[in-house]
């Protein structure tokens, strides 16, 4: 997908076609036929102020899958969750995770075989799951610090609200209307926090 795309001014995003509703999820997630199954209708049923409103909206609905004791809520959450891909993965489908991935993809090869290694030990922790964490700026060693540390606490509700909750700060006001997408690694409510980890 082309990151150049820009956001429609939220004000319009009730009046769009379906395949318009499901672009700007894209834009703004993983690309996600189950996140679009979730969220298409939200996005023409309510109209939100803001791009940050929207997000919101949609964290809690993925916050209420993740709290639900339904068996099929909860595979459905983590259909959404593995949208996103692995880090430092060297084929990457959205524009907007290679972007954001560069840089873990630069190095030797033993440090890449090292974080290929923790991914594999990651989703085997927790499975289902990713593990997602905001990039931008943060070196591989640090990012593998982090994925040690998580896999360590072996908390698979933490990591489950972790993944929703990872990489969505609110938008810059100059960001929110006409203009590139503001990249964002998953899905999530915001926190409070400015780089959660």
């Amino acid at each position: 997908m082309d990151t150049t795309h820009k956001l429609p001014a939220i004000a319009t995003v009730p009046y769009l076609s379906t395949d318009g509703r499901a672009a700007i999820l894209d834009q703004l997630f993983e690309p996600c036929i189950p996140l679009h199954t979730l969220s298409i209708s939200l996005l023409q049923e309510k109209t939100f102020t803001s791009y940050d409103e929207l997000i919101d909206s949609i964290g809690l609905q993925l916050t209420a899958l993740a709290n639900s004791s339904s068996t099929s809520d909860g595979t459905w959450l983590q259909s959404i969750l593995a949208a996103h891909p692995r880090l430092g993965q060297s084929k990457v489908e959205s524009s907007q995770s290679q972007s954001e991935q560069a840089q873990l993809n630069t190095g030797d090869e033993s440090s890449a075989q090292s974080l290929t290694e923790l991914n594999q030990l990651y989703e085997n922790t927790f499975p289902g799951l990713r593990y997602v964490v905001f990039v931008n700026g943060r070196s591989r060693a640090v990012i593998m610090d982090d994925m040690k540390t998580r896999i360590d606490r072996r908390d698979w509700t933490a990591e489950q609200h972790a993944a929703i909750q990872v990489g969505f700060l609110p938008l810059p006001q100059e960001k929110q209307l006409m203009t590139p997408v503001h990249r964002r690694c998953v899905i999530l409510p915001k926190t409070g926090h400015e780089n959660p980890v």
